[in-house]
């Protein structure tokens, strides 16, 4: 690209889709072979090569990179190539318990009337939040990413997602009180 870097970032921000689509043309290829070395599926590879991309547009007007775009991009994918291993591996962690768990008849229909209205409350909880604290929380505890993670991809700081974690769990403590007591 002719282009300096920050001049790059600040044309893509404000929304300069040819150049947008120039940077992808430029990195897409080397991105994938560089996800292979964690996915070693190519399907996915590009899923989180394009999901990079994507989010990229999607939050352009608040895009911010400390580092070179080509940095930035690697470290993306790797922190997603990463992530979708985790969530793989919890889903196999959660497979294996929920065999188990089918092995076992001592779940009774209270037990999972009570399940149901533990989550129901949850959710309800989850939906009350402000929509920065819900973000970060779901980042956090759904997705499994640590503080420092969340702060890169949302392009906050570390002190904020903190704040906000310390708003959700003080939220969610609260609408679990009353759930904890007539438990």
């Amino acid at each position: 690209m002719k282009h300096s870097e920050k001049d790059v970032i600040k044309k893509i921000s404000k929304g300069d889709i040819q150049l947008f689509e120039l940077l992808f043309k430029k990195y897409y290829q080397m991105l994938c072979d560089f996800g292979m070395n964690y996915l070693k599926n190519i399907d996915e590879v590009e899923e989180v090569v394009q999901d990079v991309f994507y989010n990229i547009w999607k939050n352009k007007q608040q895009l911010r990179i400390n580092t070179s775009i080509k940095s930035y991009l690697y470290t993306a994918v790797k922190n997603n190539s990463l992530q979708k291993i985790r969530i793989h591996n919890l889903d196999m962690k959660y497979e294996k318990y929920y065999k188990s768990q089918s092995l076992n008849d001592s779940i009774s229909p209270a037990d999972v009337m009570n399940a149901k209205e533990l989550n129901a409350i949850i959710n309800k909880a989850l939906d009350t939040l402000p929509e920065k604290a819900r973000i970060i929380f779901k980042m956090s505890r759904y997705d499994g990413l640590k503080y420092h993670e969340i702060a890169t991809k949302l392009s906050i700081s570390i002190k904020t997602v903190e704040s906000n974690m310390g708003k959700a769990l003080k939220h969610f403590r609260s609408y679990l009180k009353d759930y904890a007591e007539t438990v």
